[in-house]
C-alpha cells in the first residue's frame, strides 16, 4: 500500500489530514501531515520529512504539497531522490480523497488518479436554482480522465 504524506503551510495539511479521517478513518497509518510553520528552517522541515517518509520503509509515497515553488514544495522536491516518491502540487481535499480512495494502486495510477481527482473537484456553481446545475462534471476521455 503507498504511503501518502501533505506538506503544506500550516495549519492546511494537519487540516486536510483531519478531514480525510473524517471520512477514511482506518487511514490513519497511511496519511502523515506535515505544517509548515512560517519561521521554521527548510532544513529542519526537510528532517522532519524524512523522519515520516521513513516510517513507511520501501512503500512508495505520494507527496502532495500546496503551491508550486514554495517552501512545501521545495523541501517536497528534495524527497524524490531513490524512485519510491512522487510529488504533486495543489492539494485540495477532492485530490486528497482521491489519493486515499486509490492509495493501493501501483504509484503511477495513483498519481494519475490523484491529480485528474484535484482537477474535477473544481467547478463553477451556478448562483440560481439548484436544476441549473450540471450533475456530471465535465470529463475528457480523450486524456484518461475518470470520474472514478
Amino acid at each position: 500500500m503507498n504511503a501518502i504524506l501533505v506538506i503544506a503551510h500550516a495549519p492546511l495539511a494537519s487540516a486536510l489530514r483531519q478531514c480525510v479521517l473524517h471520512v477514511f478513518p482506518d487511514a490513519h497509518q497511511a496519511v502523515d501531515a506535515l505544517d509548515v510553520l512560517p519561521h521554521q528552517a527548510p532544513e529542519e522541515t526537510l528532517a522532519q520529512a524524512r523522519r515520516l517518509l521513513a516510517r513507511h520503509g520501501a512503500h512508495d509515497t505520494l507527496v502532495l504539497t500546496d503551491i508550486f515553488g514554495a517552501t512545501p514544495c521545495n523541501v517536497a522536491t528534495q524527497l524524490l531522490e531513490g524512485g519510491h516518491t512522487r510529488l504533486v502540487t495543489g492539494v485540495n481535499l477532492p485530490m486528497l480523497l482521491r489519493a486515499v480512495t486509490y492509495r493501493h494502486e501501483p504509484i503511477d495510477t495513483l498519481v494519475s488518479r490523484t491529480t485528474i481527482g484535484g482537477t474535477q473537484g473544481i467547478m463553477p456553481v451556478a448562483p440560481t436554482s439548484p436544476h441549473h446545475q450540471s450533475r456530471t462534471p465535465q470529463h475528457d476521455p480523450a486524456h484518461g480522465d475518470d470520474p472514478q
